[in-house]
């Protein structure tokens, strides 16, 4: 079992969940194809977590890993004018994690949620458990529950 700040938070709250630990290749970068590889599972059921600027405000945007983040659909599912990336220093020191293992959940600073509705077709999904090698899997209703999310249309092909 992992001591993670995602894992200890899911504890604490009650829900259930799996740990999927896999062998992470330092020279990847598409950390969420590597997962998807790695556990064996649709990509499409994969899903990372994304830092944006919505309007002056650090959001979180969580889509497959097959797929980008929409930022027009991220802004206007929160009613906003426009969204970017933020910068990835700013994405680690706010989540208290390091990019390519950016949980949803436990972050040190939480902040807005937006998981992209394709997560209901899966009975699980599998999302980052905080740390680079470390997936968790749960239901998609834990997921939003967890971390306060509102389930758009955010993912683009």
């Amino acid at each position: 079992m992992s001591g993670t700040p995602a894992t200890v938070a899911l504890r604490a709250a009650g829900i259930v969940f799996t740990e999927h630990a896999y062998e992470h290749d330092p020279a990847n970068t598409d950390f969420g194809m590597e997962a998807a590889h790695a556990l064996g599972a649709e990509p499409d059921r994969v899903f990372k977590t994304l830092l944006a600027d919505v309007d002056g405000r650090l959001v979180v945007g969580i889509v497959p890993v097959t797929g980008k983040l929409d930022l027009k659909h991220l802004a206007a599912a929160l009613g906003a004018k426009r969204a970017t990336m933020a910068d990835p220093a700013l994405a680690e020191r706010r989540t208290g994690y390091v990019v390519g293992g950016i949980s949803p959940i436990g972050q040190k600073t939480p902040h807005p949620t937006v998981l992209d509705e394709t997560a209901e077709l899966w009975d699980t999904v599998y999302v980052s458990g905080g740390r680079r090698g470390f997936d968790i899997e749960l239901a998609p209703a834990d997921l939003l529950r967890v971390t306060g999310a509102i389930l758009a249309d955010i993912a683009a092909p």
